[in-house]
């Protein structure tokens, strides 16, 4: 022993089995995370969005309003914000009313829902519902 050393000596105890167990539990927890995101990393898709508008066929009737459900799905890699969903509503060739709805966040294969708003009735006309623009994050 050396005399500058004035530090008790403590004796390591053998790790219980309870203390090696939760140590195994854990490290699986971990290479199972990390192996995951290795996986979302290699097999991630470098693409652009791909938005698509689908309208539903069903069209709520309420006093003076008609509402018309849509979907936009991105079915592109990569995330779109700001996705700009356009409505209009054309009776006899003129456009007769317009709407438009702003989609936040649309996230690669995310489905989000809405509705469209009219004072006429979208079947009396063609209605067309598209995806005018988005912005990248």
């Amino acid at each position: 022993m050396n005399d500058t050393d004035t530090s008790p000596q403590v004796e390591q105890k053998p790790r219980s089995s309870a203390e090696w167990t939760a140590f195994g539990i854990a490290l699986s927890i971990l290479v199972s995370i990390v192996g995951l995101v290795f996986y979302e990393w290699l097999t991630q898709k470098n693409e652009p969005p791909v938005l698509s508008v689908t309208r539903q066929d069903e069209i709520r009737q309420a006093p003076g309003q008609f509402y018309v459900p849509f979907s936009v799905t991105n079915t592109g890699g990569e995330t779109a914000e700001s996705v700009q969903v356009i409505a209009e509503l054309s009776i006899n060739g003129e456009v007769e009313e317009s709407g438009e709805q702003q989609i936040d966040f649309l996230a690669s294969d995310e489905t989000q829902e809405g509705a469209f708003v009219f004072s006429r009735d979208p079947r009396q006309g063609e209605l067309s519902i598209r995806v005018a623009s988005y912005k990248l994050p």
